[in-house]
């Protein structure tokens, strides 16, 4: 007996429909939620990109400076945990920052080894420029999200990350 016998269950011998090659899409990862990311991710991030360049900044080194201003007197082994990058990377971005002086390493009492990072008058007025065009791309390209999905959208990702199984 074959699966075709019993009425009304599918023929499991015949070949699934082939798509059109003249039209292909990613109806095969539609259903992916890490899919869907990356895909959003691409595109807000190609956005922000254009942004931040007429500020000379990078998505990093806006969210470097962004912590900075925020927290003043933070290590870089401090910043390079908040960031979730790797603190001999850190390093070329800070340097890249304080030589536009946009930052600077104040020494710590009591610890030579240790440099409080401090945002200068120039990196403070930066990074409020900046985090207003941000704010602005954030408004467009999500536009299409009322208030209420907005907050929903960054709640889920926020639990996202709460609960991944590691170091985020």
């Amino acid at each position: 007996m074959t699966a075709g016998d019993w009425a009304g269950a599918p023929d499991l011998s015949a070949e699934p429909p082939r798509p059109d090659p003249a039209s292909p899409d990613d109806s095969a990862l539609a259903g992916y939620i890490g899919y869907n990311l990356k895909r959003v991710l691409s595109l807000v991030q190609g956005d922000l990109a254009q942004v931040l360049a007429g500020f000379a900044l990078r998505a990093v080194s806006f969210s470097a400076l962004g912590v900075v201003v925020r927290h003043p007197g933070i290590s870089q082994s401090g910043l390079a945990e908040v960031l979730a990058v790797e603190r001999s990377n850190l390093v070329q971005l800070v340097d890249e920052l304080s030589g536009r002086g946009l930052i600077v390493r104040a020494p710590v009492a009591g610890d030579r080894r240790r440099h409080a990072l401090m945002p200068t008058t120039e990196g403070l007025r930066l990074h409020a420029a900046a985090a207003r065009a941000v704010a602005a791309h954030e408004a467009r390209v999500f536009a299409m999200l009322d208030a209420g999905e907005q907050v929903a959208l960054l709640a889920l990702l926020a639990k996202v990350r709460a609960g991944w199984p590691g170091p985020v």
